[in-house]
Formats: structure tokens, C-alpha cells, sequence
């Protein structure tokens, strides 16, 4: 079948960074599902992975964690999905990812796709809606009752990026006064349009720019660009007994006890833990996907594409990892058709 992969960990300018492969075509045994790849999207984590590193693979390493596609074939043990369902996930960083025509992965990290979407539409969504949901509702403890969030905000920082714009979303179901933070006019009037009631500049001083907003403090901050950059000035604008979760790992080390005084809750959050460690709640990402595909079909949140690029292939991708490498995307980019 056919793969986009890589053997050697290198700079997306050099020519061997992606390249066009043929491999074997799966078989589904356990909880796997065969899915026939429709489209895909990317990530920062995928130019992480690809990123120069001395390893070289004897076989070809498949990046790719965003998947829409059609069930082709079950595992004996699979119970949640038949063939010819539709689908859509994001897989699991210790396994093979979705740039290919066939990929194989555990049921439980899989949602139906959304009827209302296209497939492009629809690889949009799966590694965003997943990490902005467990940000919000399992590593900040966010109520989904709207009563319990009168009156209170949450930051965040990054907004107008793939997890940003779905957490936007979710956070304004759940009732919150949503600040999000961006720079350029473009990404202000996405945030904006997104349900963001207010907008910071995140080159600027958050204090004064809350102030204007009659805020001193928030009650919940998502940090989604530089932790250790914004570290000091979360620690300002958070409220005592507030809660920070942050997505953006850091090679600096962090002074947790900035903290202590506001009796502060810090936590991170990482999309891949619950496959990665096939945790007992690991089919918590099923039904999170499924909630959030009836919210869809419902009209009450969006896809957050933004480019779409056909077919899936070397030179595409190359494009959509030097665009995420820039750090100036919006929403996201999404790949079709082999």
C-alpha cells in the first residue's frame, strides 16, 4: 500500500525528510480496527517527531496522528465498530501513524466521524477536540453544567491554533468567559468568530490588558504556546485555588513553588497518555469523540480546517510540516486522497 514515511530523522528542507513508500497493508487482530485512510491532518507533533535526530529506521516510519476513514475490516475482539463504518481518531504515538492507505488502530481511541462533515472536515478534529477536551473537563475539572460556571473565565494562551480553536468552542458550551489571546488581525477575527469574548495580544502585558477588561484574575488558564515563557505571568493572573494546564512540554525547569501562595493547581495534559499506557479509562477517548460528533451534527461546534491539500503525498506533506513548523498557522491543515 502506499505511505508517506521516513528512515532518517531530518530537516523538512532536506529531500530524504519525507519520502514516497510502498508497505505491506496491515491485518486487524485484537481491538483493531483496518481503516481505509480518506484523509489526514498535521500537526506540531508530527514535526516534532521528524524533527533531526541521529536514529535511522529499517523500516519506514509513518508519522500522521489525525485520521478520518472507513472501517475495512474488525479484530475478533472489536465490539464498537463494523466494516463500512465511518470513522475518525488520532491514533497512537507508539504505533505506525495514518499517513498511509491502510491504518490499524485500538477501537477505543475511535468516534464515529460526524455525519454533517466531509472526510477532511472531519481529520480536522480528532487530536485537537481530544486534547482540548481533557484539558478542559479532566485535567481542569471544568463542570459541564453552565449553572456552575456563571461568572468565571478562563485564559487561553495560543487561541487561535488547532487545540485553541476547539477548546474555544467547548469552553462557551460549558458557559465560561472565554479570553483567548493572539497577535495578528487575522488570528484575532479566527478567535473572534470562533465565540472568543475577549481578545489579548500575548506580546503584550496580560495584567494591564485584563484590567481594561474589568478582569484581575481568571479562574482556569490553557496554556498552548511556551510554558515556561508565560509561567511567572500565569502565576499573576490566576486566582488563589485556581487551575493551569498546560500542553507545551519545556527543556527549562519550572519553579513549581511560584505556586504555593495561591494554593495554585497545575497539571499537564498529554493527548497520547491513555493509549500510550492503555489506561483503564483509555475508551474515555471513544466516547469524548462520540459527544463531541453529536455536538457537531448539532450545529453547536465547527471543524477548524483551514487548508486543504490533495493528494496525500511527499511533497504535500512537506508543505503542511513547514507551514506548522512556521508557528503562524490558523486552524488547520488537511490532507486527501491518496
Amino acid at each position: 500500500m502506499k505511505a508517506v514515511g521516513l528512515y532518517k530523522y531530518l530537516s523538512i528542507d532536506h529531500p530524504e525528510s519525507l519520502l514516497d513508500v510502498e508497505v505491506p497493508k496491515p491485518i486487524a487482530t485484537g481491538r483493531d480496527l483496518l481503516v481505509k485512510v480518506k484523509a489526514i491532518a498535521v500537526n506540531p507533533v508530527d514535526a516534532i517527531v521528524r524533527s533531526p535526530k541521529p536514529e535511522v529506521e529499517e523500516v519506514p516510519k509513518i508519522l500522521g496522528w489525525d485520521v478520518a476513514g472507513v472501517v475495512e475490516e474488525v479484530g475478533p475482539d472489536c465490539t464498537l465498530f463494523n466494516p463500512g463504518d465511518e470513522v475518525y481518531y488520532s491514533g497512537s504515538i507508539i504505533r505506525q501513524g495514518g499517513n498511509c492507505e491502510y491504518h490499524l488502530v485500538d477501537e477505543r481511541i475511535v468516534g464515529k466521524k460526524p455525519r454533517t462533515l466531509d472526510f477532511a472536515q472531519a481529520a480536522a478534529l480528532p487530536l485537537t477536540t481530544t486534547t482540548a477536551y481533557e484539558s478542559l473537563f479532566d485535567r481542569l475539572q471544568i463542570s459541564h453544567d453552565v449553572n456552575q460556571n456563571k461568572n468565571k473565565s478562563i485564559l487561553i494562551i495560543g487561541a487561535a491554533g488547532g487545540v485553541g480553536s476547539i477548546a474555544i468552542q467547548l469552553a462557551k458550551l460549558a458557559g465560561l468567559t472565554v479570553i483567548g489571546t493572539a497577535s495578528r488581525p487575522e488570528t484575532t477575527k479566527w478567535v473572534k468568530d470562533l465565540g472568543t469574548d475577549h481578545v489579548i495580544n500575548h506580546y503584550e502585558e496580560f495584567i494591564p490588558q485584563l484590567k481594561e477588561l474589568g478582569l484581575d484574575t481568571v479562574d482556569y488558564i490553557l496554556c498552548l504556546s511556551k510554558t515556561e515563557k508565560y509561567w511567572e505571568t500565569m502565576e499573576k493572573v490566576i486566582v488563589p485555588q485556581g487551575k493551569i494546564c498546560s500542553i507545551v512540554e519545556t527543556d527549562e525547569k519550572l519553579d513549581i513553588t511560584l505556586m504555593k501562595d495561591k494554593s495554585v493547581t497545575f497539571v499537564w495534559e498529554m493527548v497520547f497518555t491513555r493509549s500510550m499506557f492503555e489506561t483503564s479509562d483509555m475508551i474515555e477517548q471513544h466516547h469524548l469523540l462520540n459527544k463531541v460528533t453529536d455536538l457537531i451534527d448539532d450545529g453547536k461546534v465547527k471543524t477548524t480546517l483551514s487548508e486543504r491539500l490533495s493528494p496525500i503525498n511527499a511533497e504535500n506533506l512537506k508543505k503542511a510540516h513547514k507551514k506548522v513548523e512556521s508557528r503562524t498557522t490558523i486552524g488547520k491543515i488537511v490532507l486527501e486522497n491518496f
